[in-house]
């Protein structure tokens, strides 16, 4: 590897710029920092405790009192990474040699500028669901591709990616199935959240004491009579109680696939430490995210304890998007060194 001025170093497969890496660094940090804030305001149930946009109450800085808060504050951490993104494109257009790196800085800006248009819809039209949905799933997108061009930019992933490493097919399969399943999982979640679903079922693990929700209109009335009775909640709808069950069959899918995943790589990869540790890294997430998930139930969705819940969702699928890319990013090395060839498993020990 070739140093350069300025904290620039030049590889085979490009030049590593130590700045521009740190500054999306940066980027993704503040990113889930505004994961978090936007868990707080659907957690405290402040979307509409400011109800215009885009100033709030007609000023630029309101008293932060109350829902005000979270809403506000969540803005305010939203144009901070707007900027970020703003400068992350620029710098990444002006300094960096890969074209298609250039480009997914591009898509990040004009993700951060759909997900600004879609918060601003989401309090216009106080709340409406799809688009609720949307401006969520866009968040988790809009984290995982800060991650993404966070990690492309490293000095390691131009490193290894000159490294004979061989990695089958099955093992990006692997790891992409895991980070769709985990991503159609938040989706999911999303829904429940902006459905008012999420006590619709109150017991974990059993849904009123069954392993299947009420399939008709007997079964509806006998758990609305239930939630009022035991758990001094207010009635649902069969939909619902269906969103909730979807989430919590998601998870279960989810969470196979990223087991199955981690296991793989674990067993076959011990010794490639690019793949070994986001592997470790999500099944331990994948885990603590199933516990948060039961204990968002049990504590009736305490604020604390549903935020942690959406921000370990975004920590868990950008670990499975990190994962994913070092696998797919390994392979074309190998057709760049000459070798053409399909790369075998290497063989376990």
């Amino acid at each position: 590897m070739g140093r350069g001025p300025g904290g620039t170093a030049h590889t085979m497969t490009g030049t590593y710029h130590r700045g521009l890496h740190r500054f999306a660094v940066a980027t993704a940090c503040a990113t889930f920092l505004l994961v978090i804030a936007g868990g707080l305001v659907t957690s405290t149930g402040s979307g509409l405790a400011v109800p215009d946009w885009p100033l709030s109450y007609g000023q630029v800085m309101p008293p932060m009192v109350g829902g005000i808060l979270y809403e506000h504050g969540h803005r305010m951490v939203a144009t901070l990474v707007g900027c970020l993104t703003v400068v992350l494109c620029a710098w990444t257009w002006r300094r960096e040699e890969r074209r298609w790196v250039r480009f997914l800085a591009l898509a990040a800006l004009l993700a951060v500028i759909l997900q600004g248009v879609l918060g601003g819809l989401t309090v216009l039209y106080l709340l409406p669901t799809p688009v609720s949905v949307a401006h969520a799933t866009l968040a988790q997108s809009f984290f995982s591709l800060t991650i993404l061009i966070a990690l492309v930019t490293s000095r390691t992933w131009l490193e290894r990616s000159a490294l004979p490493v061989p990695v089958a097919p099955l093992t990006r399969a692997l790891a992409l199935a895991a980070a769709a399943a985990v991503f159609l999982q938040l989706v999911i979640g999303a829904w429940m959240r902006h459905s008012d679903a999420g006590l619709a079922i109150p017991d974990f693990p059993l849904t009123y004491g069954a392993l299947l929700p009420p399939a008709d209109a007997d079964g509806l009335a006998r758990v609305n009579m239930e939630r009022s009775t035991d758990y001094d909640l207010p009635p649902v709808s069969a939909a619902q109680i269906w969103i909730h069950f979807a989430h919590r069959l998601g998870a279960l899918l989810a969470g196979a696939a990223v087991i199955a995943c981690g296991v793989h790589i674990l067993r076959t990869y011990r010794s490639e430490r690019s793949l070994r540790e986001p592997a470790i890294v999500e099944v331990m997430l994948v885990l603590v995210q199933i516990l948060l998930g039961a204990l968002t139930v049990w504590t009736g969705k305490g604020v604390q304890v549903a935020t942690a819940h959406v921000a370990t969702g975004a920590l868990l699928l950008g670990s499975c998007v990190l994962l994913a890319a070092r696998a797919l990013g390994l392979a074309p090395a190998r057709e760049r060194l000459g070798t053409g060839n399909v790369i075998a498993e290497p063989a376990r020990p």
